[in-house]
């Protein structure tokens, strides 16, 4: 316990402390009271950002994990060089910065981008595609950004696989696709889990890529708290809106903690 008193008084002062101070400004400003809570409970416009944000990021979710499964089986169970491939697909998205990401996905889908040059060059678009500003290009940028983080937490479950029960599967009847659904994906739960947690809880405090690719159109909450407080200025509201958010992200993780760890005893 002496050893981890050093960290838990720097996580105190990077996270508790500043967190206690948002509490407060959503309770005392302008004035002491609720007000703000139940502004952000009864607007609209905050309601809708929750709602797409909260859309977004269970797409998001969803489509990063499976890509995410895909390479990190191709990474464990591949052949050496197919191994070496997928490992540099994986890693090469972490030198890039997410900023440079974000722009280079703008360049390519805008109405003058890449994409829509090539298609209108190749007489497949009279117009072209609105593959930015909308949720369409939110989702396409988090979802690059996601996946190679989700790769690592499926990756460690498939290594913990133990071969000997797919050769016991096998040697008992059961074709390659029934082995692979019915018996290493199951293996692999705790590993889905565990990606879905780090994807979504990532997602739903992401800001760069969706204020860069929305345009101000597909705002998430992240951003929309980042207007209250530079542009309205509205700092209440903003705290409140950030307590609540951090209030939903708690519910979740301990929801989804109760699910791993069964799973993890087993």
């Amino acid at each position: 316990m002496i050893l981890l008193a050093p960290l838990l008084a720097f996580l105190s002062l990077a996270y508790v402390l500043p967190f206690a101070g948002v509490v407060g400004w959503s309770v005392t400003l302008p004035e002491p009271g609720l007000q703000n809570y139940k502004a952000a409970l009864a607007d609209p416009l905050v309601l809708s950002v929750f709602w797409r944000t909260l859309r977004i990021c269970v797409i998001v979710t969803l489509i990063s994990v499976a890509m995410a499964y895909f390479l990190a089986l191709l990474w464990v169970r591949g052949s050496p060089l197919v191994r070496m491939l997928t490992e540099l697909c994986i890693l090469i998205p972490f030198w890039i910065s997410v900023l440079t990401r974000a722009f280079g996905w703008l360049a390519l889908l805008s109405n003058r981008g890449i994409l829509n040059k090539w298609l209108e060059a190749a007489g497949l678009l009279d117009d072209p595609l609105r593959l930015v500003r909308n949720e369409f290009g939110v989702t396409v940028g988090m979802i690059h950004f996601m996946v190679p983080f989700a790769v690592f937490p499926l990756a460690s479950a498939m290594r913990m696989v133990d071969e000997r029960v797919l050769m016991a599967a096998r040697g008992m009847g059961a074709g390659r696709a029934r082995v692979f659904l019915q018996v290493f994906v199951p293996m692999t739960a705790a590993g889905i889990l565990g990606a879905i947690l780090l994807v979504f809880v990532f997602a739903i405090g992401f800001f760069i890529t969706p204020a860069i690719l929305g345009g101000g159109r597909s705002v998430m909450v992240a951003e929309l708290i980042y207007l209250r407080i530079f542009q309205s200025p509205d700092w209440g509201l903003a705290a409140a809106i950030s307590v609540i958010l951090m209030l939903a992200v708690s519910a979740l993780l301990s929801l989804l903690l109760k699910q791993i760890r069964p799973g993890a005893e087993k």
